[in-house]
């Protein structure tokens, strides 16, 4: 808020300046042309070299002038121009060595600053902790992405398996492909463990667990995977 003030303040004196020095050289000009007229001998423009000395010096002055001020916005504008928009990288020879040492100590300062402000002991319902192998997932949303994937590998095992239906069971809607994940040595088949975890992750009024996301998960696998071997077969 102060730079934004202090900068305002300096575009103001400098048109209050520019506005200044205009008036004061017109004055000037006024009264040299009036001194001028005032002492010739028959006191009128006419024939009056002084007025006349006087009005080119003021027109050479603002001509050279408005040269000088575009020539400046000119040289401005062009070595702007020449500066690259895109992002370089600052080498050792592109600056002096006390300016690149500076930069790379305050780079290394801040990338140390980076590290240590990362969270480490912070723990969000629903989210992976910082640090393991679930960091940023949200177990909710990962979940359920999962039901999409599983439908189109059950259709390409099964082409005449039936359309996916917003809140259905997935032991009902999946339940084509039952035979696929069942085996003698198992109560109870991934696909319950993976209906389980979507209802909760559907209806739960808490955010899933790391332990509820994992099962879930580990689940969709070995359901993908068990179809993914299925497809395989079939195409040999």
């Amino acid at each position: 808020m102060f730079r934004r003030q202090l900068r305002l303040l300096l575009r103001v004196s400098y048109v209050f300046l520019v506005l200044l020095t205009i008036i004061f050289t017109g004055l000037s000009c006024v009264a040299l042309l009036a001194q001028a007229v005032r002492h010739s001998p028959n006191r009128t423009w006419a024939h009056n070299y002084n007025a006349l000395v006087i009005g080119v010096s003021y027109v050479a002055v603002l001509v050279f002038s408005l040269i000088f001020c575009v020539n400046r916005r000119l040289a401005v504008r062009t070595r702007l121009q020449r500066i690259s928009k895109a992002h370089t990288i600052i080498r050792r020879g592109d600056v002096p060595n006390a300016v690149h040492n500076y930069i790379t100590q305050e780079y290394m300062r801040t990338c140390l600053i980076s590290y240590e402000s990362l969270p480490t002991d912070v723990y969000h319902p629903g989210w992976g902790r910082p640090g393991t192998i679930y960091e940023g997932v949200r177990f909710r949303r990962a979940l359920l992405d999962t039901i999409a994937q599983i439908d189109a590998l059950a259709h390409a095992v099964i082409p005449t398996h039936p359309a996916l239906k917003p809140h259905v069971r997935m032991l009902h809607h999946f339940r084509f492909i039952l035979p696929l994940l069942n085996s003698e040595d198992e109560e109870f088949t991934p696909l319950h463990y993976y209906d389980s975890a979507i209802q909760l992750a559907r209806n739960a009024a808490v955010e899933p667990t790391e332990e509820e996301f994992i099962i879930g998960i580990q689940a969709a696998d070995e359901i993908k995977k068990r179809c993914v071997i299925c497809c395989c077969e079939a195409y040999i």
